[in-house]
Parts: structure tokens; C-alpha cells; sequence
């Protein structure tokens, strides 16, 4: 298994999400994404994307301005 890991630092909603779908698309089940962003907004709204399309939020991570949401892509 790998972790991607996806840049969506400096864009705003929807676009960390629209980036992190189509991220999701290109892994298999059981890969890990690391989503880093500066929207605070994402700390709500990916987690909602994971619990709609069945993927598994394992960590929220805020470190000064950027959020680091790292999630686990399941079938």
C-alpha cells in the first residue's frame, strides 16, 4: 500500500474537494491520500465527501494555517 499525498494548498471550495475526488478515482482500495490545504473549510467538507462515497477519514491534522486530512480509499 502507498499514500499519495495531493497539494490542494491556496485553493478554495469546492476545488480541495473536486481535486481529492478526482485523486480518489486514480487509487486503489486501501491506498491512503494526504490532503494538504489552507481552506479551513475542508475540515468539514472532506470528511462529509468520505462518509457519502464510503471512504474512511484516519487523521485531521492543523498545523499553523494548513489542514492535512489524510484518507483511506475503501470499495
Amino acid at each position: 500500500m502507498s499514500q499519495q499525498t495531493l497539494d490542494a494548498r491556496w485553493l478554495l471550495c469546492p476545488l480541495p474537494v473536486i481535486r481529492t475526488q478526482d485523486r480518489v478515482k486514480e487509487l486503489e482500495v486501501g491506498e491512503t491520500l494526504e490532503v494538504v490545504c489552507t481552506d479551513p473549510g475542508v475540515l468539514s467538507d472532506i470528511p462529509a465527501w468520505c462518509r457519502i462515497n464510503g471512504h474512511r477519514v484516519v487523521e485531521c491534522e492543523t498545523v499553523e494555517d494548513e489542514y492535512r486530512i489524510v484518507l483511506e480509499v475503501c470499495g
